[in-house]
């Protein structure tokens, strides 16, 4: 006899007699419903929800969806591949209960990311988280180093949009400015607070560059949790802006012309408690198996541009002289760089050190795009890569001669050029495996279809609600 206690192998040790707990508690504090939440290849949050009295069964036997996801577009039409993108199928949704959270700013729901397998349990092949835990785990046993990667979040605060979806800034003042924190004062106390009850550790909270834009930074955690809390920052965001009566867009360009928003990754490597970015012989205080790993993402940066920037939009924003990084080049808190290298205050480095990724944005799906960072990082590791000479100053005033000198090539223009170079990529297509890195390309062609003939102005607009 088949009871709840016996789950399917999708499932986790002990998850059943957990979820009933949790249960029980999320009901006693009026929590009504659980948010199943996942990102899909295009970058956009999908999500399943439960009732709170039936999470017990989501952890025993999970929750079906589709896995013609896997191929959708930002504008919910779909392509296909060999293998994705029928009708036919199912998927079971398995809640990570170690990441479940009550949603501070959605009052009577919980959240939880969650893992994809098949009816037999076994791992979905086009699982992107599955994939960033593979390969983290895979680090560890091969080379024996773990991680700390953060996620910075860039937005927008708009208006609500009218039927021409506009964007209307929903705050005057200059760039940095204190009258924009003014403005939005109780919005973003209460932002702040809503993080706060939800374990999220900010670090930096301010008004950015853009018109409407702010920024957050939060800790650094171990890449999948990182990832994880990405996509529930920017749920958190969403709803603490709603309660105001704001829009946000985190899309990389809201306008066709001017400063997008960005997800730039820090990065950093581990070995037995210690950051390999520190205290080492190399530049900077690098040890030689940090600089192989930074060397290793920043050779491979034109295809990762498929994969950390995977909107038609996120070419509008990645141009020179905006601090987007649109070069294969890396310094020293150089943010013209692709690569920044961050060493830290003194007194710290040994804790904060990290390697910057810039052209990355919050069009990309960040379990994707954090298990492909770490694979090139490996991959350089392994052949034991070492950095070209670092620049300084804005890499689009080097010119032809300074810069094959310094081994400095423009990133791909558009999303159809970074296809190309992934496809030539076998290290990140071997690491993604045919099925997820098949759905990479065909997502990718099919948004580069969907906007051809397009103006900036309305390539901007395609994408502005959507992210």
């Amino acid at each position: 006899m088949t009871t709840l206690a016996d789950p399917v192998p999708g499932g986790r040790p002990g998850d059943v007699e957990r979820a009933t707990a949790l249960s029980g508690e999320l009901a006693g504090r009026g929590v009504h419903g659980v948010v199943l939440a996942y990102v899909d290849t295009a970058g956009i949050g999908r999500v399943k929800t439960v009732p709170t009295a039936k999470l017990p069964s989501a952890a025993a036997w999970g929750v079906g969806m589709s896995p013609v996801f896997d191929t959708f577009l930002a504008d919910d039409s779909i392509v296909t591949t060999d293998v994705l993108g029928s009708p036919d199928g199912d998927l079971r949704l398995y809640p990570d209960l170690t990441a479940l959270v009550e949603l501070a700013a959605q009052p009577g729901w919980a959240w939880a990311p969650v893992d994809r397998t098949t009816q037999e349990g076994e791992p979905h092949p086009a699982c992107a988280r599955t994939f960033l835990r593979r390969t983290v785990r895979e680090a560890a046993e091969r080379h024996g180093v773990t991680f700390r990667a953060s996620i910075e979040i860039e937005w927008a605060f708009a208006h609500p949009p009218g039927p021409d979806g506009a964007f209307v800034p929903a705050v005057t003042g200059p760039a940095y400015g204190a009258t924009r924190q003014v403005e939005l004062s109780d919005c973003a106390a209460e932002l702040l607070a809503a993080l706060a009850r939800q374990g999220v550790e900010a670090e930096q909270f301010h008004p950015e560059y853009a018109a409407g834009q702010f920024e957050l930074s939060v800790a650094a955690l171990d890449p999948v949790a990182a990832a994880d809390r990405s996509v529930l920052v920017r749920q958190t965001i969403r709803a603490v802006a709603r309660r105001h009566g704001l829009a946000v867009s985190f899309a990389p360009a809201v306008l066709g012309r001017g400063v997008g928003n960005g997800g730039h990754v820090h990065l950093s490597v581990w070995r037995d408690g210690v950051n390999l970015h520190a205290g080492g012989d190399r530049r900077y205080g690098l040890r030689s198996e940090a600089e192989s790993f930074a060397a290793g993402v920043l050779g491979r940066l034109p295809a990762l541009t498929a994969v950390t920037a995977p909107s038609p939009a996120s070419y509008l924003r990645l141009r020179p002289s905006q601090w987007a990084g649109v070069f294969t080049a890396w310094g020293r808190e150089t943010r013209e760089a692709g690569l920044r290298l961050v060493t830290g205050t003194v007194g710290r480095r040994a804790q904060t050190a990290n390697i910057e990724v810039k052209p990355v944005d919050l069009a990309a799906n960040p379990h994707l795009a954090l298990g492909c960072l770490i694979a090139a990082g490996l991959d350089g590791m392994a052949s034991q890569a070492r950095l070209p000479e670092e620049i300084t100053g804005d890499p689009a005033h080097l010119g032809p001669r300074e810069a094959a000198a310094h081994g400095v090539r423009r990133l791909p223009v558009s999303l159809g050029e970074a296809v190309g170079e992934f496809r030539g990529d076998e290290v990140l297509r071997a690491a993604l495996g045919p099925v997820l890195a098949d759905a990479v390309i065909a997502v990718r062609e099919g948004e580069s279809a969907r906007v051809a003939g397009l103006d900036d102005d309305a390539v901007a607009a395609a994408y502005r609600w959507v992210y």
